[in-house]
């Protein structure tokens, strides 16, 4: 949802998400003298609740050591930016919030006329589309607060809570989609790469039990090295996904996906039957694993239409057959033609991999470069060049990137960070945690020991124009990589003028960029003495003047949010 309002020469422009609203705000530079900041307040009928949305940095003077970890009222400790994040929001809510100019000295502040802005979050199950977000962030002030350990350090309960937690409602999204297929008249088609959560691989169990019609393709596929010996560490996960799909009795309605072994089968999506026919599709970044649902952050999507799903299973019959590559990319571009003009038709269009050659990833591309407004990108093991030649032209709109780390390799990390470091209207963050004394006051984060490869971003999506009418979302397994497109079995959704979906993608990344941003800020660019950096609010409106000045990345984003 989006909406606007000015009032008392303050303007509000807010989007919201299923779990995050954000408030974009504006004002004339001449009103900012004296400004200290803004207090927001937050009204939720649902829960009789009203009151100040909270922070961490506040003012030295009249607040100078908070204990480590507290969170201060805006009203106190205003905030000093013109975009302000509620991370705090739940799915299908009305809100108001109130944003309120404060000025005057930090120990005695004054208070102004502000604007009330009523919002309505997006529901998470609802309509054609349902997004579902893990948190993904372990590494958080939020968890520190409420976990000092690890969640496989915590007690049985206190795990049982932070996992809840770090899911975030996708466990159980995943888990209702799958006991759908309640009886007789529905059926499960699903392909997966990773494949050991237990607690999924038992709710195939109890579907199969029920409805008798649930079929698996799986990842089996071990590559060998030159001397015809088999990758160790694919042969162990293959065969411990092979234990678990006989302890749970899966055996015979799983088929193992082995032909091209050099390549990975890397689907993860379960199109849904009703008395034969398929109604709708699971799909997205998310590995049936611990890994890929509580630890680095992921997204599970959920398309209700039933030409998508037939697609997807008529893909998923191909699958089944084992087939070599070439005879899958035939397949594959004759169900879903390499797209070739820009913008894409209206609506939502789906790919699948492998492919013939690299036209696919090259109209990616193109996408990029289509962008007019504003583009946002994520990448789990770095950008190719077919992007990294886009980010080196000069754009006048801000470019935000969040990656796992720069690339995997040491050469593809520094033609990266070359490539995204000269243009400040690129916007990177990298995957971070804080240590321990990194901020006074802040609390030390836990590291993601949940995921061993990848920490915090495991995403594939794109977003081109997300805040206009008519904005592009690209999202699905595939990783943007030469490999995602011509040799792995892989998936993708391009959809088109859905601002919905925009809105739910844009909160989520907006959400993960701000929160690595920072973190990669102060754990590599800021170091220094080694002594805890202070983050203290400014006593005066020396903060704005940023925001205002041509040249300054703080000033795009004003006026692209507001």
């Amino acid at each position: 949802m989006r909406v606007r309002k000015v009032d008392n020469n303050i303007s509000v422009h807010a989007v919201s998400g299923t779990y995050v609203v954000l408030l974009g705000i504006d004002m004339k530079q001449a009103d900012t003298t004296g400004l200290l900041g803004f207090a927001i307040r937050r009204a939720d009928p649902v829960e009789n609740e009203d009151y100040w949305l909270q922070g961490m940095r506040t003012f030295e003077a009249s607040y100078p050591n908070p204990p480590d970890g507290a969170l201060v009222s805006t009203r106190d400790h205003p905030v000093q930016d013109f975009l302000w994040s509620d991370f705090t929001a739940k799915p299908g809510r009305k809100y108001t919030y109130t944003i309120v100019p404060v000025t005057g000295k930090p120990k005695k502040l004054l208070h102004g006329a502000g604007v009330s802005i009523e919002v309505e979050t997006e529901s998470e199950s609802d309509g054609e589309h349902a997004i579902y977000f893990n948190r993904g962030v372990i590494g958080s002030q939020a968890y520190a607060r409420n976990w000092q350990a690890a969640p496989n350090k915590l007690s049985p309960i206190e795990k049982e809570k932070a996992l809840d937690w770090l899911s975030r409602g996708l466990d159980e999204a995943v888990m209702a989609h799958i006991a759908k297929a309640k009886d007789e008249s529905y059926g499960l088609r699903a392909a997966v790469y990773e494949f050991d959560y237990e607690p999924v691989i038992e709710a195939f169990q109890k579907a199969h039990a029920s409805c008798r019609n649930v079929q698996i393709v799986y990842d089996a596929r071990v590559s060998k090295n030159k001397q015809g010996i088999p990758d160790p560490e694919e042969k162990k996960r293959v065969a411990h996904v092979e234990e678990l799909l006989d302890e749970y009795g899966l055996t015979d309605v799983a088929t193992p996906r082995r032909a091209s072994p050099s390549y990975i089968a890397h689907n993860k999506f379960i199109v849904l039957l009703k008395d034969g026919a398929p109604i709708e599709v699971w799909t997205g970044s998310t590995n049936f694993t611990m890994s890929g649902i509580f630890g680095q952050s992921n997204v599970g999507h959920l398309v209700r239409d039933p030409d998508i799903a037939a697609k997807y299973l008529a893909y998923w019959e191909t699958l089944q057959k084992d087939p070599e590559s070439d005879p899958l990319k035939d397949s594959n571009e004759l169900a879903t033609p390499t797209l070739t003009d820009f913008p894409p038709e209206k609506g939502t269009t789906p790919l699948f991999s492998p492919r013939h050659g690299l036209a696919q990833l090259n109209w990616y591309g193109v996408a990029m470069a289509g962008a007019t407004s504003a583009m946002c990108f994520t990448g789990a093991f770095g950008i190719n060049k077919v992007f990294l030649d886009d980010f080196e032209k000069d754009k006048d709109y801000l470019r935000y990137v969040f990656l796992e780390k720069w690339g995997t390799t040491a050469k593809t990390s520094q033609e990266t960070e070359k490539a995204l470091s000269d243009d400040f209207d690129i916007q990177v963050a990298i995957g971070a945690t804080l240590p321990g004394e990194a901020i006074s006051h802040w609390l030390a984060e836990q590291s993601n020991t949940i995921s061993r490869n990848i920490k915090y971003t495991h995403t594939k999506f794109m977003l081109i124009d997300p805040l206009s009418d008519d904005p592009i979302v690209i999202t699905g397994s595939a990783n943007f990589s030469d490999a995602s497109t011509s040799q792995n079995d892989e998936n993708m959704l391009v959809i088109r003028g859905d601002l919905r979906v925009a809105d739910v993608y844009l909160g989520e990344f907006m959400r993960l960029w701000r929160h690595h941003n920072f973190r990669y800020i102060v754990t590599t660019v800021d170091e220094g003495t080694g002594e805890p950096k202070h983050n203290y609010l400014r006593p005066n409106d020396t903060w704005a003047a940023d925001f205002y000045a041509p040249t300054k990345i703080k000033t795009k984003r004003r006026k692209m949010f507001a």
